[in-house]
């Protein structure tokens, strides 16, 4: 017998074919790799395969050039080794703009402009050039008339939110408030913008198979998770990350604002230790991913909220470092063969089925907490703030070797990681100790702004930082 609410389901789907695509998908076109077709071949794969919108990670002429005339929209990105020059020049901006943006629009549909990636995670930490680097963009696109048509926003990993479970809960960092987020979100609603999140369910799944299904983590039927605050019910650990943001804005009083998703993906392969990586899985996760965007209109928060969502990524891209994974979330290979055949339209989701095997998602468990992913790498490390202090950073090196069990022994004198012998290095090696016995869970990378996450191993001498106990 047919559960009502998956009949239900079925209907509705059928109904919505009938009608306009209530969301859009998209597509990240990474190019970390050695072995990728040119940029014209990659346009004729976009457009082959109804792809109409696009997100690149810079400015290259060679692809800008190959996506002129497409009729393909394009995000371009000034990367985060720049902000610190756009923050502090107009001119940098101003000429930024006219080389990278104004060349080439309109004939190449530029919609947007992501201002750096992930600030927040930045081992650089660049996060107090994010908002004035915005502006000053921003001010560049009107010089050049351009601010109607293009937008300017900065893709956050969900890791700046402090709590994000239940999804009601939903809250940004309170370090990153007054200074970040209440001026970044006040410009995007004065610029008529919206806030660029990267979500990946994949990260909360692998290090909570326990709590966390595999059903609800790839939008399979499920007997859903009820949010105790706010009284809905959930149906995917996606739907449920997207509110937590949204909560997080409406907390601050920006509920009129926009969400684009500009990451989520699924790996088609992983190390023995990254759960749930497989071809099946990846699959499962995408397709019923662009059902749900082209079908499914909103969240149950924001059941209006048509979503943007860019898949990531186009391209197995061989040349990233990190875990098997980072290499394997590519829709196709370099050949441009599908690694897994998903569609990408609502014509293609007429025929498409998720097929899972006999035994796939027969998991023990279900519902479990929408977690946050820990960012767009399988590995990060805590490391301490040196703009914090020493007095701040001293109290938290106590704690996180006292109270906070931290092992602490490698950077006792004489140990592996006692040299450098300077309090930010011993502060980075105790953080991170304390904060991969934790989990990884949120909370566990603050110690009252004295720390904060990086997707890079972290440099001190010849100490290794360990990334799980």
């Amino acid at each position: 017998m047919v559960p009502i609410f998956a009949s239900f389901s079925l209907l509705l789907i059928s109904a919505l074919f009938i009608v306009a695509d209530c969301g859009s998908i998209g597509v990240n076109y990474g190019r970390i790799a050695n072995n990728l077709p040119s940029a014209t071949k990659v346009v004729e794969l976009l457009i082959s395969h109804g792809l109409n919108r696009v997100k690149v990670y810079d400015t290259d002429p060679a692809v800008l050039h190959a996506l002129s005339g497409s009729g393909i929209k394009v995000t371009v990105d000034l990367p985060n080794e720049q902000l610190f020059a756009a923050a502090k020049s107009t001119s940098f901006a101003n000429s930024w703009v006219q080389r990278n943006v104004a060349a080439y629009y309109p004939h190449t549909e530029i919609e947007a402009i992501a201002v750096g990636n992930e600030v927040f995670v930045d081992p650089h930490n660049t996060t107090k050039f994010l908002v004035p680097a915005m502006k000053n963009i921003h001010q560049a696109l009107v010089k050049s008339n351009l601010h109607s048509d293009i937008k300017i926003s900065s893709p956050i990993a969900l890791s700046a939110l402090q709590n994000s479970y239940p999804s009601s809960a939903g809250s940004f960092r309170p370090e990153l408030i007054e200074p970040v987020f209440k001026p970044m979100l006040n410009f995007l609603r004065q610029t008529g913008s919206f806030l660029m999140v990267n979500a990946y369910p994949f990260f909360a799944y692998e290090s909570n198979t326990d709590v966390i299904s595999l059903d609800y983590a790839l939008f399979r039927e499920n007997p859903g998770v009820v949010d105790a605050g706010n009284g809905l019910r959930y149906f995917s650990l996606f739907d449920a990350q997207i509110d937590a943001v949204f909560a997080a804005m409406s907390a601050l009083k920006y509920d009129d604002i926009r969400l684009v998703v500009t990451e989520t993906g699924w790996p088609s392969k992983g190390d023995e230790n990254e759960i749930g990586a497989s071809v099946e899985n990846a699959a499962a996760y995408n397709g019923n991913l662009v059902r749900r965007i082209l079908t499914g209109g909103g969240t149950p928060l924001r059941p209006k909220a048509d979503l943007t969502v860019y898949l990531f990524a186009l391209f197995n891209e061989n040349n990233k470092v990190g875990p098997t994974s980072e290499r394997n979330y590519g829709l196709f290979y370099p050949t441009e063969e599908k690694v897994y055949d998903i569609p990408f339209t609502v014509e293609g989701l007429k025929n498409y089925h998720d097929r899972r095997s006999p035994v796939a998602g027969n998991q023990p468990v279900n519902g479990g907490k929408g977690g946050v992913s820990k960012s767009t790498t399988g590995n990060t490390w805590c490391v301490a703030n040196g703009e914090a202090g020493k007095e701040k950073l001293q109290a938290a090196l106590d704690f996180a070797c006292g109270e906070g069990g931290a092992d602490c022994h490698p950077i006792q004198p004489g140990a592996t990681c006692y040299d450098p012998n300077t309090l930010e290095a011993h502060a980075s090696f105790a953080f991170n100790s304390y904060y991969q016995k934790n989990g990884r869970h949120m909370g566990t990378c603050y110690f009252g702004g004295a720390a904060y996450v990086v997707t890079q191993p972290p440099k001190y001498g010849d100490c290794e930082f360990p990334t799980g106990y």
